[in-house]
This record gives C-alpha cells, sequence and structure tokens, in this order.
C-alpha cells in the first residue's frame, strides 16, 4: 500500500465511454477507491453510497474515483444498472493496481486467489496520500470519508 504523505503514482486509464483520465490533470482533492468487481454486492453498495453523497464531496472541493478490473463495457453496464453518478475507471489489466498496492492475494472461504483489496487513498490537491483506508467495509464507507474531510 502507498504510505501517507507519499504521492501517488501517475495513471492513465478509461472510463465507461473510453474518455482517458490522467491522475496528474485532475484538479483538487481526490478520493480513489479500489473495489474488487463490477456490480458484486459490497461493491455495489460502495458504489451507490459514494453517489448518493457525491454533491456533498464537490462542495467540499473533492472528486470519487473508482478503480477496478474489466474494461469499459463493464463499467458501462454497472454504472446503467444502478443509475451510478460516480467515476469509474478500468484497469484490465491491474497496472495501476499493483503500483497502489492493492493487488495481492486474497482468502475467500478456504480460497486463496490473486485479486484487487479494497482499500481506499485520500489525496490532497498535490496528489499527496493524507489518509489510507485498508480492509474497507463497503456500507458506510462514503460517510466515513466524509467526516475525515470535514475534519481538515
Amino acid at each position: 500500500m502507498l504510505n501517507l504523505n507519499e504521492k501517488a503514482p501517475n495513471f492513465k486509464l478509461k472510463d465507461k465511454d473510453g474518455r482517458i483520465y490522467e491522475l496528474n490533470e485532475l484538479e483538487g482533492c481526490l478520493v480513489i477507491y479500489f473495489y474488487p468487481k463490477d456490480d458484486t454486492s459490497g461493491c455495489t453498495t460502495e458504489a451507490k453510497e459514494f453517489s448518493e453523497d457525491l454533491d456533498k464531496f464537490e462542495k467540499l472541493n473533492t472528486k470519487i474515483i473508482g478503480i477496478s478490473g474489466g474494461d469499459e463495457n463493464s463499467k458501462k453496464k454497472f454504472i446503467e444498472k444502478y443509475d451510478l453518478k460516480v467515476l469509474l475507471l478500468s484497469d484490465t489489466y491491474f497496472d495501476v493496481c499493483k503500483k497502489y498496492g492493492v493487488y495481492g492475494w486474497k482468502d475467500f472461504m478456504g480460497k486463496k486467489y490473486l485479486g484487487i483489496n479494497r482499500i481506499t487513498y485520500v489525496l490532497d490537491e498535490n496528489k499527496r496520500v493524507i489518509k489510507v483506508y485498508g480492509k474497507v467495509k463497503a456500507e458506510g464507507h462514503s460517510k466515513e470519508i466524509l467526516e475525515f474531510l470535514k475534519s481538515l
């Protein structure tokens, strides 16, 4: 995982429409949340809550970015199915996930496999890590981050 005060690695990833987003071109504070897979229960809960709270984050000059595997088509279906407002980016080959230290071994019901761990980074306007949330519980995570941002 990245450490506090560490500069976040730059990335270029596509959204549901194939538009490329580059970290270094984004302004303001950022919440970058990594989630295991589109359209699964925990990931849906997390994305819906971030979408519902999006205006609250915008008032704090903070953008929300969700990153997971899958391609643009997977993101498009996920967003349309749940009317999500949050920006979701495709890291199809997990290159960014590896740079951010969120891709690794997981254990679910006795099975070990490689995948994305649910981890969130809050970055300041200089792209430095100001908060790390490891082993995130999807439900209530958006509110948890809002409280942190309000305390700054």
